[in-house]
């Protein structure tokens, strides 16, 4: 598939979550009873992280001081990177709360971790082809560049390699198409 197919489906449905979206999957996350699993869906919320990386987190990826988690970029196996992705403190100490003495943070597959965030979806009342881990972290990257987020920085962010991974970002549709607008006519443009 090329980037093109990124951000929709065949059908031209969206394929990443908007602005509106994004909160109601906060909401819900924020919703969740178990203090492990809203640590995890808030965890790839905020960094767009792919439910592998996020799975992959170890309590030596915290760093507190200074704001950011540490996430091993997965896809590429040939070589071992890592970006530090900053996160509002409270993440951080959210995941603290879980207080679990295993090396790595969450206790469970990607299975689960898929399950849990297809659950929040549908609490948050998102369907179709957007209601998926992809589509939260493709609404992440549609989120950092509605904030006026550098390219270069959401690609760091997001763990690609190349910037035209990160530009498919740039191809937007429906209310962030008309925010883009909307900030045009602002200026008298």
């Amino acid at each position: 598939m090329g980037l093109e197919g990124l951000l929709f489906h065949h059908a031209g449905n969206r394929k990443y979550l908007n602005a509106s979206e994004r909160q109601r999957f906060y909401n819900a996350a924020l919703g969740v009873d178990d203090s492990l699993r809203k640590a995890f869906l808030l965890t790839l919320y905020y960094t767009g992280a792919r439910v592998s990386e996020a799975l992959a987190l170890e309590w030596t990826n915290l760093d507190a001081d200074e704001g950011v988690i540490v996430i091993r970029t997965l896809k590429q196996r040939a070589s071992i990177r890592s970006r530090a992705v900053p996160v509002p403190i409270e993440l951080i100490e959210c995941i603290r709360t879980t207080d679990r003495q295993e090396r790595r943070i969450w206790g469970f597959c990607r299975t689960t971790g898929w399950k849990l965030v297809k659950k929040c979806m549908s609490a948050a009342s998102i369907e179709g082809v957007k209601a998926c881990p992809k589509g939260l972290r493709h609404g992440f990257a549609v989120a950092c560049i509605n904030a006026k987020v550098p390219v270069s920085t959401i690609k760091k962010w997001l763990g690609h390699t190349r910037l035209e991974s990160t530009t498919v970002y740039l191809d937007l549709i429906g209310e962030d198409e008309r925010d883009l607008a909307r900030r045009l006519w602002k200026n008298g443009n």
